[in-house]
């Protein structure tokens, strides 16, 4: 167990935290990952929405939606997969989740990871995506891309992919986002037309 003065993790749950003054104030719950404590694949989004904080799951809304078709396309259930966010509590009006507050939920992020220890992290969107990379993500253009990534003192295989929202809003996007999912399952050896194991030593 993870204990701060504002904040206690037990196992992969994050049971209190008041570190972020204004999400404290938003949130109904914190909205810890869902899934297996030793799954293969790690999808990991921005921070919880409405549906998300009123259901105390991540990505249960339409987007949510959209994620659990391209894993039945790709062969898998949302019970084969890990799901959950950089932030654990809902930013009001659903607004990006600040630098600080990305900083401040970081530490339960890295130990969800290294007690999951997943073959491939996929990054849901650009706020993710540069928040693992450390960098500046064109997500559009880099949808698909095998990166390596450092969290704590563990590196880890992630494949950046846009959110699956965006399919919502720009038709183009959900070739996109369907062909990256259906990649991602391959390379962490869970497509169940697959042999079963990891594909990433290819890279």
């Amino acid at each position: 167990m993870t204990s701060a003065d504002d904040g206690t993790m037990e196992g992969l749950a994050v049971t209190s935290c008041e570190r972020c003054p204004e999400l404290v104030e938003s949130r109904s719950q914190i909205v810890n990952g869902t899934g297996p404590e030793d799954a293969d694949l790690v999808f990991l989004g921005e921070a919880p929405g409405a549906n998300e904080d009123d259901q105390g799951e991540p990505f249960v809304g339409r987007s949510g939606s959209v994620l659990d078709e391209a894993l039945r396309d790709a062969g898998l259930a949302r019970a084969d997969v890990r799901i959950t966010n950089c932030v654990r509590c809902r930013p009001p009006e659903n607004r990006n989740p600040t630098s600080a507050e990305l900083a401040n939920c970081r530490g339960y992020l890295q130990r969800e990871l290294a007690l999951v220890d997943p073959e491939l992290v996929v990054t849901l969107g650009k706020v993710p995506s540069e928040h693992l990379l450390d960098r500046s993500v064109a997500v559009t253009k880099e949808a698909g891309d095998v990166v390596d990534v450092r969290l704590g003192e563990r590196s880890y295989r992630a494949v950046v992919s846009v959110h699956p929202a965006a399919t919502l809003y720009d038709g183009s996007q959900r070739e996109t986002f369907f062909e990256t999912i259906a990649h991602a399952a391959d390379l962490a050896g869970v497509a169940t037309d697959g042999s079963g194991q990891s594909s990433l030593g290819d890279f």
